[in-house]
C-alpha cells in the first residue's frame, strides 16, 4: 500500500525566483489547450486581443479587492450595479435585479435556492419541495437539488431532442416549487419552449428558472440582427430567474456570471443575512454562495461590457 505521506511535496525551504517560476509555469502549461489560437468553445471565448487586454487591465487593477465589502470598495458596487442594469435591458426586465457570481453553476444554485426559499414563504404547506428538470438541463441542477434538499424530477426529451411537454406537465404536482428550462441547453443546443412552459409556473405562483448561461449574451444580439429567436427572457410571463454567463459570450474574464431575478420580491429570497442581536442588519450579507468575491472578475465584466457596448 502506497504511503501517501511519503509522496507529498513540502513547501520549499527557500523561495523560488520569478524567472524560475515563469519557466516552471511554461513547462506545466505546455499541454494545456491553447484557447486563443484554438477558440476552445465551451471552455474559453475570445473576442479579439483588444478585448482580452481590456479584461486583463481591469482584472489586475482590482485583483486584490473584495466584492463582499461594498462600503470598502464602492467602485465594485457601482460596476456590479451597472452590469446588472446592462443585463436587465438585454433580457427585457424593467424591474429586474441580480448579482454577479463565479460562474454558471453558482448562478443556477442561487436560482434553485431562491425558488426553495420563496416557496417556504408563500407555500408553507409544502414539506418536500420538488423541481421539474428536463434531461437536457445542466448538471448543476442535480447538484443544487443535492445541496438544498429538493427532490429532482427528471423529464424526457422527444425524438427531436426537445422537451416532451406532456411528460413535463405530468411531472408537476402540489409539491413542485421550481420548473426549469434552457436557452439553449448546454448539452443539445436547443432553446426550450419557454413561452409554453413558464405560464405553468405562473399558474401555481412558483419559480421558473431559465438557464441561459450560454445564450444570455448571445441570443439578444442574434435577435437584434433579425434571426428568429424564441422568447426566453423576462418578456415571458412566469419567468422568475435567469442565469447568464458573462465569461462566455459576454467575453469577460473568468469567473463571472449573472443570476437575474424578475423583481426585488423574487430577488430577496436569494439573499443570505447573518442574524445576530449584537450585530447590525448589514454586517454580513451575501448575494451568492461565497463570502469573498474576487473584485477583478467584477471589474473585468464591467470593463469589457462597457468597452464593447
Amino acid at each position: 500500500m502506497t504511503n501517501v505521506a511519503e509522496q507529498r511535496l513540502h513547501l520549499p525551504r527557500a523561495g523560488t525566483s520569478r524567472e524560475e517560476l515563469r519557466r516552471e509555469m511554461d513547462d506545466a502549461s505546455a499541454n494545456d489547450a491553447q484557447w486563443l489560437e484554438r477558440l476552445a468553445a465551451g471552455t474559453n471565448y475570445a473576442a479579439g486581443d483588444d478585448v482580452v487586454e481590456v479584461a486583463k487591465e481591469a482584472y489586475l487593477r482590482y485583483f486584490s479587492t473584495n466584492g463582499l465589502l461594498p462600503s470598502t470598495f464602492p467602485s465594485l458596487a457601482r460596476f456590479e450595479r451597472e452590469v446588472v442594469d446592462y443585463a436587465a435591458g438585454l433580457l427585457h426586465g424593467p424591474d429586474a435585479v441580480g448579482s454577479i457570481t463565479s460562474g454558471g453553476s453558482e448562478s443556477i444554485l442561487m436560482g434553485v435556492k431562491s425558488a426553495r426559499d420563496r416557496a417556504r414563504a408563500i407555500h408553507p404547506e409544502i414539506r418536500t419541495p420538488r423541481m421539474v428538470v428536463p434531461e437536457s438541463a445542466h448538471p448543476a441542477f442535480w447538484k443544487a437539488a443535492h445541496y438544498f434538499g429538493l427532490e429532482l424530477v427528471r423529464t424526457p426529451l422527444d425524438g427531436d431532442l426537445q422537451i416532451d411537454i406532456d411528460a413535463y406537465r405530468a411531472a408537476i404536482d402540489d409539491s413542485t416549487v421550481l420548473l426549469v428550462a434552457s436557452a439553449p441547453s448546454l448539452t443539445v443546443g436547443m432553446v426550450d419552449p419557454i413561452a409554453e412552459l413558464a405560464p405553468l409556473a405562473l399558474e401555481r405562483d412558483i419559480n421558473f428558472h431559465v438557464d441561459s448561461c450560454v445564450g444570455g449574451f448571445f441570443l439578444p444580439f442574434a435577435e437584434k440582427l433579425g434571426y428568429p429567436v424564441p422568447l426566453f427572457d423576462f418578456r415571458v410571463p412566469g419567468v422568475t430567474t435567469i442565469s447568464a454567463d458573462l465569461h462566455k459570450f459576454g467575453y469577460t474574464a473568468k469567473g463571472a456570471s449573472l443570476i437575474m431575478s424578475r423583481d426585488p420580491e423574487i430577488y430577496r429570497h436569494q439573499i443570505f443575512k447573518f442574524g445576530a442581536p449584537e450585530r447590525p442588519d448589514d454586517w454580513y450579507v451575501t448575494k451568492s454562495m461565497t463570502g469573498t468575491r474576487p473584485g477583478g472578475a467584477i471589474a473585468a465584466a464591467w470593463a469589457v461590457m462597457t468597452y464593447l457596448g
